[in-house]
Parts: structure tokens; C-alpha cells; sequence
């Protein structure tokens, strides 16, 4: 059986989907932590089992008689690697025989400070003896795609990521690449790159809003304070304005750009462009 934490959120319920496609239902157990939210995915015939990255005994009890299991990291900022240590002995406890990990692009050598509890639980990874594979995923395209509509009303794109490049693609990009992992032999030990075929700049972003949408839609450069600060104005939470600005940051210093393409190799099509990715936006 293959079980995915998280199922859940976006991504986890993406993997679900693309696995479906060559997967039985029967064999995909859903990682919840509160099961009546996934009741859609149990009448479809998936396994749903409660399990809490914070309790390690439903870990255990949740992956009895798992084979392969994807941990997606947890949401929980700056406490991802105790969550992750807790499955990560679970799954040792359990005998799974092979463990992918949603870590983040390039995470040894990343500048992002979002990369930090990456490339601990990477350690503990390759601590823990079980059989594994990392996939680095670069940056969403939806994480900058939320701000058109802002954009669109102010008339400008706000940012710090100066002239960096983003290799983004869309989360379904990234649940494909997870899927074909988990049913492909021979993956332990890999660790893939994965990002956009085709990178962009958030400069680059503005225009191509405005070309879809035939308004006039420029960038504005800020400081990283400044930048924390109106997304602190926008009504985001502190941590979270302080994390996506440090991010743009990290994007100005090449953090969050490849051009391996291991993506689009893995998933056997090309990436999504952020093109189509505001285009759906917009429709």
C-alpha cells in the first residue's frame, strides 16, 4: 500500500488524484488528521487513517502494513523537523520499505530560510537507515499567481525578488512528479531538482499579467522589511509575511531557479508555464 500524508491539503489531495490513475483505490491509504474531512476520498475506496504529526502513536498505528509512504512537510514553520522526525520513526518502527520526502530546491545550498528544517529532516533522513528518496520542489506558481488579483487592483506587483529568476510550476506538477516516484522500482537513495521548465522574473510576471489582461500592471522592487511590512498591511499573518518576503529574497540570489528540467523528465510533459498558470488565474 502507498500512503500519503496530508492528504488533505492542495498538494496531497493532487498526489491522490494522479495516483489514481494507475493506482486501485484499495491500495492508497490517506494520511488526516481528522478523517470526516476527507469523507469524499473514502467513499471513492481510499484507505482514510487518522494520524498526527504530533502524535507519534497514530503514526504508528496509521502505517501499519504501509509499503511505500510520501511525507509532504508539514506546514507548521519551525516545527517541521520534530513533526518530521515523529514519522520518520514511525516509518522505521513499521518496516516501510520506501520513504519520499517534498523537501525544497537545491535545500543544501538554498538561501532560503525556509530550507533550514529541509535539510534537517534530510539528515534525519539518511540518519534513520530506511530506504528513501527526495524530491526538492521548487517554488509553486501559486504562490505567486494569489497576488494577481491584488495586482490587479492596485495596478502593481509588489516584490524583493529584484532580477532573480523563479523556475515555478503548478502543485499538480509536483503531485505527478510524487506519484510517478511512488510507483516507479528503483528510487531509493535519488534525490531530484524539481522546477519549471521555463524560469521568469517577477518583473516579467507583471507583464505577462498585463498582457492577458490589458492593463498596465508594473513591478516595484522593494527592501525586505519594506516588503514584509505591506504584506503585514494586506492583512497577512506576521510569520507568514516575514517567511514569502525572505523567500523573495532568497529568489534574488538564484534561490529558487534550475534549468535541469528534471521535472518535465520525470512526468514524462512539459512543465506548466506560468503563462497558463495566469490564465487560469484570470478565468
Amino acid at each position: 500500500m502507498i500512503a500519503i500524508t496530508g492528504a488533505s491539503g492542495q498538494l496531497g489531495r493532487l498526489v491522490i488524484d494522479s495516483l489514481l490513475t494507475s493506482v486501485p483505490a484499495s491500495e492508497l491509504v490517506a494520511l488526516v488528521r481528522n478523517p470526516a474531512s476527507v469523507s469524499d476520498l473514502k467513499d471513492r475506496g481510499i484507505n482514510v487513517r487518522q494520524a498526527d504529526y504530533t502524535q507519534p502513536d497514530t503514526l504508528i498505528t496509521a502505517l501499519q502494513g504501509v509499503d511505500k509512504l510520501l511525507l509532504i512537510s508539514s506546514s507548521e514553520v519551525g516545527q517541521r523537523l520534530v513533526q518530521h522526525q515523529n514519522v520518520i520513526e514511525a516509518a522505521r518502527e513499521t518496516d516501510v520499505s520506501l520513504l519520499a520526502y517534498t523537501s525544497i530546491l537545491h535545500a543544501d545550498t538554498s538561501p532560503l530560510g525556509l530550507a533550514d528544517e529541509h535539510k534537517a529532516t534530510e539528515a534525519a533522513l539518511a540518519d534513520s537507515g530506511i530506504p528513501h528518496v527526495v524530491l526538492r520542489n521548487g517554488w509553486y506558481s501559486e504562490n505567486y499567481i494569489a497576488s494577481v488579483p491584488a495586482a490587479l487592483e492596485l495596478g502593481t506587483l509588489y516584490g524583493c525578488a529584484g532580477a532573480g529568476k523563479i523556475s515555478s510550476a503548478s502543485r499538480a506538477d509536483y503531485a505527478s512528479a510524487a506519484a510517478a516516484v511512488l510507483t516507479q522500482d528503483g528510487q531509493a537513495g535519488n534525490i531530484y531538482e524539481l522546477a519549471g521548465d521555463s524560469a521568469y522574473t517577477l518583473a516579467e510576471l507583471a507583464a505577462e499579467i498585463s498582457v492577458q489582461t490589458g492593463k498596465d500592471i508594473g513591478y516595484v522592487d522593494l527592501p525586505e522589511t519594506d516588503f514584509a511590512d505591506a504584506l503585514l498591511k494586506a492583512g497577512l499573518p506576521a510569520p507568514l509575511a516575514s517567511l514569502l518576503a525572505n523567500s523573495d529574497t532568497g529568489a534574488s540570489q538564484g534561490g529558487l531557479y534550475d534549468e535541469s528540467q528534471t521535472l518535465s523528465k520525470l512526468i514524462g510533459r512539459p512543465t506548466t508555464t506560468i503563462a497558463e498558470s495566469v490564465k487560469e488565474a484570470l478565468s
